[in-house]
C-alpha cells in the first residue's frame, strides 16, 4: 500500500511538471511567432524608408529582430524534450 501511494505521488509530480513545461513551451512558441512578425515588419519598414536616417534605423531594426528570432529558435531547439503535437507542422 505504501508503495502504491508513493508511486501515485510521483506520477502527480510528473504530471504537474509536464503541465508547467508545456505552458513554458507554449509561451516560448508565442514569443517566437511575435519575433517573426517583428522581423517581417522591420523588413517592410526598410522597403518604405526614406532618407539616410530612416534607412539606418530600418537596418538596425532588421538586424535586432533577426538576432532575437534566431536566439529564440536556438532556445527552443535546446530544450531537452520534444515539442507537443500542437506545434508540429505549424510554420512559424
Amino acid at each position: 500500500m505504501w508503495r502504491r501511494w508513493l508511486r501515485l505521488r510521483r506520477e502527480e509530480a510528473v504530471n504537474k511538471e509536464d503541465a508547467s513545461v508545456q505552458s513554458e513551451m507554449y509561451l516560448l512558441y508565442e514569443e517566437i511567432k511575435t519575433a517573426k512578425r517583428e522581423w517581417d515588419n522591420a523588413m517592410r519598414h526598410f522597403e518604405y524608408a526614406l532618407g539616410k536616417d530612416q534607412v539606418d534605423y530600418a537596418i538596425f531594426a532588421i538586424e535586432a529582430a533577426e538576432k532575437r528570432y534566431e536566439m529564440l529558435l536556438r532556445k527552443a531547439k535546446a530544450l531537452p524534450m520534444k515539442w507537443p503535437k500542437w506545434f508540429k507542422g505549424e510554420a512559424i
